[in-house]
Parts: C-alpha cells; sequence; structure tokens
C-alpha cells in the first residue's frame, strides 16, 4: 500500500467513525490467528496517551493496521523516534500521522507552566512548540506539527515516507487534517 493510500484508507475511516461512532475495526478470532504469523500495518500513528483517544476506533482499523505509537502530548524524542524507524524501515509502513488531539491535559499544563517532575520533560517540549500560544486547539495544533519536523528532520535516505498531521475532536469525533509535510526519504 502506498503512502496515498494508506492515508485515502485513514480518511475514510476516520469519517466512518465520525458519522457512526462504532468501530468497526476486524478484531476477529481469525485476524488474530493472521496476525500471529507477523504484522504488516498500513500506517503508523504517533499519539497522545489519553484515554479517550483511541487511533483503531478512530480510523476505523482492527488489528494489525497501525503500528500505534502513544506518549503524552504526541511528543516525539529519542524512543518515539526509534519506533517510527522500526516502523518505516523494517515493516516497511509509508505512513506516519502525528495524531493531537482537543482537550489534551499535556497541552494544558505546558500552557499553565507547570514544570514539576518528570512530567516537565513534556511539558517543556511542548512549550518550546507552542510558544506563547494561550489557545489550546491551537497551542495543539503548533505541537502536531513540532512533532511532525522532528520525524522528518530524523528521516534520511532511501525509501520514501510521508509524515502528516491530523488533530481529533474528543467531543465531535471529527479528525481535521493538517497540512502535509509531504514524502520523506528514509
Amino acid at each position: 500500500m502506498t503512502a496515498e493510500e494508506s492515508l485515502a484508507k485513514l480518511k475514510t475511516g476516520a469519517a466512518a467513525y465520525a458519522a457512526s461512532g462504532a468501530f468497526s475495526g476486524d478484531v476477529s478470532e481469525a485476524m488474530r490467528q493472521q496476525a500471529a504469523e507477523g504484522q504488516h500495518p498500513f500506517a503508523a500513528i504517533v499519539t497522545c496517551s489519553d484515554s479517550r483517544v483511541i487511533p483503531e476506533a478512530i480510523f476505523s482499523c482492527g488489528i494489525g493496521e497501525l503500528f500505534v505509537i502513544r506518549t503524552a502530548g504526541s511528543v516525539v524524542g529519542a524512543h518515539e523516534l526509534a519506533s517510527i524507524e522500526y516502523a518505516a524501515h523494517h515493516l516497511h509502513v509509508p505512513l506516519t500521522v502525528v495524531l493531537g488531539h482537543t482537550h489534551c491535559g499535556a497541552v494544558a499544563a505546558a500552557i499553565a507552566g507547570e514544570t514539576e517532575g518528570n512530567v516537565g520533560v513534556i511539558t517543556q517540549a511542548i512549550r518550546m512548540a507552542i510558544g506563547d500560544e494561550k489557545d489550546p486547539t491551537k497551542a495543539a495544533c503548533q505541537n502536531v506539527r513540532s512533532s511532525m519536523r522532528c520525524i522528518c528532520e530524523d528521516l534520511a535516505g532511501g525509501e520514501s515516507h510521508r509524515v502528516c498531521g491530523a488533530l481529533y475532536d474528543i467531543a465531535s469525533g471529527q479528525v481535521r487534517w493538517l497540512e502535509e509535510t509531504g514524502s520523506h526519504e528514509i
């Protein structure tokens, strides 16, 4: 599957989920048996650890279709980049989507200037991404774009890989696609 086909499938799945609110991914016993033989995801999704954000449901995907990397605030660091590289190089995933969301606690904490404990590592990264932005939705979009740039800077040489961003609206269930960065060689 190409990056364009992967993105089209995600957009179709997101529209179906927003329209119905129902999860239509295949999690059957047959799919579990097939997945036991290996994984062949068509997209990598970098998203927040927030329990209200469920990528497989949002994109109407089942077992083995998405390679999901979760971290508070959708922040990308060394571990997340290594996971993306694994997906791209070893699993031949053609597309990575950074999925932010509305009402993000990590973004709100960064806006509020919270830096206590290990959470401070995340809020400081988000703060660098959003600057002085105080609007939570705009800040979430800026944070997604920052993670996209980080991924693009990390990928170099070899086969083509596409990176794009999106914002999931928790209240409506809709996904708003942000401008895409195009293909990058990995």
